[in-house]
């Protein structure tokens, strides 16, 4: 039996390695992006079935899109511009947009009972929700939709095991080691320094910035 990694695609073969796959420990990590073992699947079932890919749209869906941007869709939707833009060079651009970004951010409210585990929540119910999202856009014939849906729920997945760890270990997760994002698909990387290459999108490692630690504390 062969598992794949949902993240970074690693394969884990039964017939290859040591142990089953079921018989390896609880925190046992990808060896190749580290994410948690419940981020495997066996490899028949990586396709979702034919009967699940037609979910209509929802009846309150509006093409016009009147509907207002609350400020934090604003700033990324800004920060995602600024990124487009430096892909096509134009830095004048890119500048203005991330401008933008950081403008519509320090807009966003506060709010009162944020914390590690109300993210961890978060962070769950959108893995959940992409089977529905992706059996939509498959439905529509929508390509771009289903790429979108499959580097969002490999980014999701691999903030959800960050937030994870941080529950289990604490601040001690912190201490002395850095947080590595890729700035191309959004792998984070707990490390003294960035992977030579992304083990998700395989960019090289100056693709990766370093977050300082008063933007994680």
């Amino acid at each position: 039996m062969r598992y794949i990694c949902l993240v970074c695609g690693y394969v884990y073969d039964e017939s290859v390695e040591r142990a089953l796959f079921g018989t390896l420990p609880d925190d046992w990590k990808c060896p190749l992006c580290g994410a948690a073992r419940s981020d495997f699947r066996p490899e028949e079932q990586q396709e979702p079935a034919e009967a699940n890919t037609s979910v209509p749209l929802p009846s309150s869906y509006d093409e016009d899109n009147d509907h207002p941007y609350s400020p934090g869709q604003l700033s990324i939707i800004c920060s995602n511009l600024a990124r487009g833009c430096e892909k096509q060079y134009k830095q004048e651009e890119a500048a203005l947009f991330r401008e933008l970004s950081d403008y519509f951010r320090s807009a966003v409210p506060a709010v009162p009972d944020a914390g590690v585990q109300m993210i961890a929540g978060i962070l769950q119910d959108d893995i959940e929700r992409y089977v529905s999202v992706r059996a939509a856009a498959v439905s529509e014939n929508d390509r771009g939709a289903q790429r979108v849906c499959v580097w969002g729920e490999k980014v999701t997945r691999v903030l959800a095991n960050t937030v994870g760890r941080y529950i289990r270990e604490g601040e001690a997760m912190l201490d002395d080691t850095d947080i590595w994002v890729c700035t191309v698909c959004g792998f984070v990387w707990v490390s003294d320094q960035a992977p030579e290459l992304c083990p998700v999108c395989k960019v090289p490692s100056w693709k990766f910035e370093k977050i300082g630690r008063s933007e994680v504390r």
